[in-house]
């Protein structure tokens, strides 16, 4: 919850369907910051 609204205290559509939307976009938007953000672990023998 803290991350989604690190995108905006409020939701600002008044539509339902509209917020769904608006939700769908934030969360795809962390999980496009996360997997950037993400170091690839590499196994050395």
């Amino acid at each position: 919850m803290r991350c989604l609204k690190s995108f905006g205290e409020r939701i600002a559509s008044r539509d339902p369907d509209l917020q769904t939307a608006e939700i769908h976009i934030r969360i795809a938007l962390m999980n496009r910051f996360n997997s950037l953000a993400q170091a690839e672990i590499e196994r050395v023998a």
